[in-house]
């Protein structure tokens, strides 16, 4: 049951993050869903290897790569799901950042 909600939390937070930048298109809440899930399955098998990949980058960089990494795991989401796009790298970027925020809102309040 928790999987559920947290996938539901993490889609409605997708669909307020592309409502707020005009640089991101979503068709519709099913697209946001499959968003989610991707995104989620992707941050569960992809990143962690290029995390490790970039480890001594990262750190040279003090963290700011993982940024980076995030927008473009964001752009490869983008790529996957026909529903949802991003206008570019800074639009990835910023999405991940305005994602990351209304996540933390989201789960505070459920």
């Amino acid at each position: 049951m928790g999987f559920i909600v947290k996938w539901l939390i993490h889609a409605v937070a997708i669909v307020i993050t592309a409502y707020l930048l005009p640089g991101v298109r979503l068709s519709g809440f099913g697209a946001a869903l499959i968003a989610a899930l991707v995104l989620g399955l992707i941050n569960t098998f992809i990143r962690p290897v290029l995390m490790l990949l970039t480890l001594p980058l990262n750190i040279l960089t003090l963290g700011l790569l993982t940024f980076v990494i995030n927008a473009l795991l964001i752009m490869l989401t983008s790529a996957l799901v026909s529903g949802f796009s991003v206008g570019g790298f800074l639009w990835a970027l910023l999405f991940s950042l305005v994602l990351s925020v209304v996540n933390l809102i989201l789960n505070a309040i459920f």
